[in-house]
């Protein structure tokens, strides 16, 4: 595995960093509260999806890949849990106002790992095409998580660096709800991307 290790960071790094619910939420968390109000759902993502990997690369999540019934249905509820937080995303109230609601904490990030497609994808395709059958599996699922975790964490920060960036310019409350619903399409468009 040491030789596709280049290849497997590659792939983390890029599907940790592109557009999907998870960097989008930060993104428009961070330009409300700011960078620092993020940081738990940042590593609830990261350690979250780490874990997830390991769990699935040992076989836990197979006998769900196997039935399609229950992976169209973890599908569905993933994309109306997705639709939910779009909207919750379009509607928030600029952060000055009562009602405002805070950043995904730590453990709703972790769990919301488990239902987002996105992460399933990845799932079945960093099984699919970085565990090697004739090595053992436990320390290459166990790499595969930790990359990922170690990945998660710098490109996450990023988008909630440009979220923040964003929301030192959107004081105004017509821009921020501008951002918002943009935000909150854009998560809408990689559902729509993520379920073809």
């Amino acid at each position: 595995m040491t030789e596709a290790l280049p290849a497997l960071v590659l792939f983390a790094l890029v599907m940790s960093g592109t557009p999907g619910p998870n960097v989008l939420m930060i993104a428009a968390a961070a330009a409300s509260h700011g960078v620092r109000a993020t940081w738990p759902h940042n590593l609830g993502i990261a350690i979250g999806f780490g874990a997830m990997l390991f769990v699935v690369g040992l076989g836990i999540g197979a006998p769900l890949h196997a039935n399609a019934t229950a992976h169209a249905v973890m599908r569905w509820l993933g994309a109306a849990w997705l639709l939910w937080l779009a909207w919750k995303i379009a509607t928030a109230p600029p952060p000055d106002t009562a009602g405002a609601r805070p950043p995904l904490g730590f453990w709703g990030a972790a769990a919301f790992q488990w239902i987002n497609p996105k992460a399933w994808m990845i799932c079945a395709a960093a099984s699919a095409t970085h565990v090697r059958a004739d090595a053992p599996l436990l320390p290459q699922v166990a790499l595969i998580g930790a990359i990922f975790v170690l990945a998660c964490i710098p490109c996450n920060w990023a988008w909630a660096a440009f979220g923040a960036a964003m929301g030192r310019w959107l004081r105004e409350p017509a821009r921020l709800r501008i951002f918002n619903i943009t935000m909150a399409l854009l998560l809408v468009v990689s559902l729509w991307a993520m379920l073809r």
